[in-house]
């Protein structure tokens, strides 16, 4: 074609700076899903990322960027869109395996939750994968960046979904997690769609309530922080969490 222009005396321009489109896979899109894009990340990575992904996430990611930390130890970040959050709800919802928020479950490998919530595991939406490439692309470079000198595998074996009501669990008693660091990522509108929630760290007396959709609170799991889930006290709330390297 630049052969041919250039014998006609065709004028070319060409420019690296500015984005004019760019390919899509088509070979692989679910079709059996309620919002299939949710499972594009790999063969569309970039089409993923601008309907999933915050724009501030890259922000928060900078060295120069002082991240928040609402309590010790206890960082915040952008990490997901509304409409990711809103398409993991409504994902769930789909599904509808929700545990009865008992001590026994079945889903684990003992059989028993020494804190129950009620809940529904990422491998129930057949979704665990899918979720743990997010761990590895978008939740490690934050843990290392702010835990220094932290290299994480960001393995998860507990990856899931919370479910808070007033007519059915609206809090979670004291506890620690089984994991190296958590993450709790804010799935729908405080004080629109429900009232009340959030966590308290009690060796710190410091509570980060009206979390906002798509951020994600990360504090360490075991030894130092101690919490518990405060009330939901109207509508319901939706958290997603993982305890990341168990």
């Amino acid at each position: 074609m630049a052969t041919n222009m250039r014998e006609k005396g065709v004028f070319m321009y060409v420019s690296n700076m500015e984005d004019y489109g760019h390919l899509v896979d088509p070979d692989y899109f679910p079709t059996k899903y309620l919002h299939n894009d949710m499972w594009q990340m790999k063969a569309n990575r970039k089409d993923w990322e601008n309907r999933y992904i915050s724009p501030e996430y890259w922000k928060a990611l900078s060295p120069t960027e002082l991240n928040e930390m609402p309590c010790p130890d206890v960082f915040w970040f952008p990490i997901f869109t509304p409409r990711f959050c809103k398409e993991l709800v409504e994902l769930a919802n789909d599904n509808g395996g929700w545990s009865d928020g008992s001590n026994n479950d079945p889903r684990l490998a003992g059989g028993y939750e020494n804190v129950p919530t009620v809940d529904i595991h990422m491998n129930q939406m057949d979704f665990e994968q899918e979720w743990l490439w997010i761990l590895r692309h978008y939740v490690k470079p934050l843990a290392e960046k702010v835990f220094l000198g932290y290299d994480s595998d960001a393995r998860a074996i507990m990856n899931f979904i919370v479910r808070y009501r007033p007519t059915e669990q609206s809090f979670l008693r004291p506890h620690h997690d089984s994991s190296t660091y958590t993450i709790n990522v804010g799935l729908n509108r405080p004080l629109i769609d429900y009232e009340g929630g959030g966590a308290r760290f009690i060796r710190y007396n410091c509570s980060v309530v009206n979390t906002r959709v798509g951020w994600s609170l990360m504090h360490p799991g075991r030894l130092t922080h101690y919490h518990e889930g405060l009330q939901t006290t109207k509508g319901t709330r939706y958290i997603m969490v993982s305890f990341v390297d168990p």
